[in-house]
């Protein structure tokens, strides 16, 4: 007797929901990205954003729009969170890119100058977030003053310059050089704030150039200003802490760390003074304490 199998019908498969995106989607979508835009703009502050937030942690799929429209404008999503926002970073690419060349251009007509402006942002970083773990923890907030900004730059070249006086190296580099070790005697024979009639800071001085990309951070919603001290002091934001996040692997970073002109110990950066105790000529009240030897 020949046994026939029992075949059945196969059950149709459940038909899924409908993931087809909408134009009230890719609005929505397009709509997070603009609040990300805006770095002044605190989720907590707007219904419309904070609601976009929550969908967008909620909502795989428009999570994954949002991105996508992040992607083709050049941005690069950071992080998606209420602190932050929809943090967003320019790709070099990116009509949203603000190249060091052009800002200091506008800065200054000086050329050379590009160096310094570049290595006052590298120096604000590094002063706000001296430590790994102060970038790892999302609640440590870093605090900067400009006249401390300076005067950890001057220290830093005088660490800078000892270091090339010791290999033997070029102690005078030209000024188109790249590099720290090109940019240290450049800041170094530049007036802390130089002079005017009515005693104000010179765009041109250091303490000027350092003024500017803190006034620039702050514009773009990476410092809050929180008084008039010490040349104006600021304090960092969530936005910030993921920028010098992204950052922190560079080159001239690790190397401004490395020379250990920062070391802190309770969370509060300071500055350590030369080892043979000479005079730097530092800014009058950097409004930060100085270790003893």
């Amino acid at each position: 007797m020949t046994e026939h199998a029992d075949w059945s019908e196969p059950e149709p498969a459940a038909t899924p929901a409908s993931t087809a995106v909408t134009p009230a989607d890719a609005a929505d979508a397009a709509r997070l990205v603009a609040f990300g835009l805006q770095p002044k703009l605190q989720p907590a502050r707007d219904q419309e954003y904070a609601d976009l937030l929550r969908r967008y942690r909620e909502d795989p799929p428009f999570a994954r729009l949002a991105d996508a429209v992040a992607t083709g404008l050049g941005l690069i999503v950071l992080e998606v969170s209420p602190r932050a926002g929809m943090a967003v970073t320019a790709a070099e690419d990116s009509v949203f890119a603000v190249r060091m060349g052009d800002y200091a251009r506008r800065a200054s007509a000086d050329g050379g100058d590009r160096f310094l402006h570049g290595l006052a942002h590298l120096a604000v970083a590094a002063m706000a977030f001296p430590r790994p773990e102060d970038l790892a923890d999302d609640g440590y907030i870093g605090r900067v003053t400009v006249n401390g900004v300076d005067a950890f730059v001057r220290q830093a070249c005088h660490r800078l310059e000892e270091r090339a006086a010791e290999q033997g190296e070029n102690t005078d580099p030209a000024t188109d050089a790249p590099g720290l070790e090109a940019a240290w005697r450049i800041w170094s024979r530049r007036s802390a704030t130089g002079a005017t009639k009515d005693a104000r800071r010179l765009a041109g001085s250091t303490t000027g150039i350092v003024a500017k990309a803190v006034s620039f951070l702050t514009d773009s919603g990476f410092l809050q200003r929180t008084g008039d001290d010490n040349g104006g002091t600021y304090r960092t934001t969530a936005r910030y802490q993921l920028q010098v996040r992204d950052m922190a692997g560079s080159a001239a970073m690790a190397e401004l760390l490395e020379l250990g002109v920062v070391p802190v110990t309770d969370g509060t950066p300071t500055l350590l003074p030369p080892e043979d105790g000479d005079d730097l000529d530092l800014v009058a009240d950097a409004g930060l304490p100085f270790h003893s030897a």
